[in-house]
């Protein structure tokens, strides 16, 4: 995983499991990292090449997100996570 997006509140981060989840799409929550600075405090991980398809999902769920962040130093916690 090479991407993290961030939201404004927990609740919406748990709603875009569920709709991510639901199709297919391989994710993981994590604490948002301290350089981004999220401001619920949790983020989710991803393939920053299914961008398109999570903004998609989003919109079509009014799922209410802060922003996408390639960020390629993740892949150190989700191979972490993996384990």
């Amino acid at each position: 995983m090479d991407a993290v997006i961030t939201f404004f509140s927990s609740q919406q981060v748990f709603k875009a499991e569920k709709v991510l989840k639901n199709n297919g799409i391989s994710i993981e929550i994590i604490p948002g990292p301290r350089e981004i600075s999220p401001n619920c405090g949790v983020a989710i991980c991803f393939e920053y090449e299914n961008k398109k398809e999570l903004i998609s999902l989003f919109d079509r769920n009014n799922i209410m997100y802060e922003k996408i962040y390639y960020y390629p130093k993740i892949k150190k916690l989700s191979n972490w996570l993996d384990n």
